[in-house]
């Protein structure tokens, strides 16, 4: 069975519980499939909140870089790491990427598509190009505040400890 889900590119809830179980040899126990049926009565709710902020993910973008850009005009200031048009855009892409690696964690249930696809490493590849690490965590809380403004009270409860764990690993 292990070879069967360790080609699973997402470690989900299931298969977690499944791989535990087959590692020590028995079945789920009742606590564990418990969590597997909580996976799954979320399950509308976090496809929900993917979707919007897949579908909002440009206009969240805009809106996160221009409060940041408010907040640090020091940025896109001359000598600024977001300064001149191309910077800017490198900024804006990176800001779309971690919205998608915020939607894959959301989607699973779990920040381990965060660590896996792109969290780990980053603090050492944003050191090497100059980029400030208060910078980009400061950005994340743009981010986090222009997507949490479309999202109901509870979809943003869901949703706000994923952003939350990027901060803190750039922080």
């Amino acid at each position: 069975m292990r070879d069967v889900l360790s080609g699973v590119s997402n470690m989900s809830v299931i298969s977690q519980v499944l791989l535990k179980a087959d590692d020590e040899l028995r079945y789920p126990t009742t606590g564990e499939l418990q969590t597997i049926s909580d996976f799954f009565q979320t399950g509308e709710q976090r496809l929900r909140i993917a979707t919007t902020l897949a579908e909002n993910e440009k206009r969240i973008v805009e809106q996160a870089s221009k409060q940041l850009w408010q907040k640090r005009p020091d940025f896109i200031s001359p000598g600024g790491n977001a300064y001149g048009q191309k910077q800017r855009a490198l900024c804006l892409r990176d800001y779309g990427w971690y919205m998608r690696l915020i939607t894959y964690g959301i989607l699973a249930g779990d920040k381990d598509p965060i660590e896996r696809t792109g969290i780990i490493g980053v603090r050492e590849m944003y050191n090497s190009l100059g980029v400030p690490m208060t910078g980009m965590a400061e950005a994340m809380r743009c981010l986090k505040d222009a997507s949490l403004a479309l999202l109901s009270t509870e979809d943003a409860e869901v949703a706000a400890p994923y952003f939350d764990y990027i901060i803190q690993e750039m922080s």
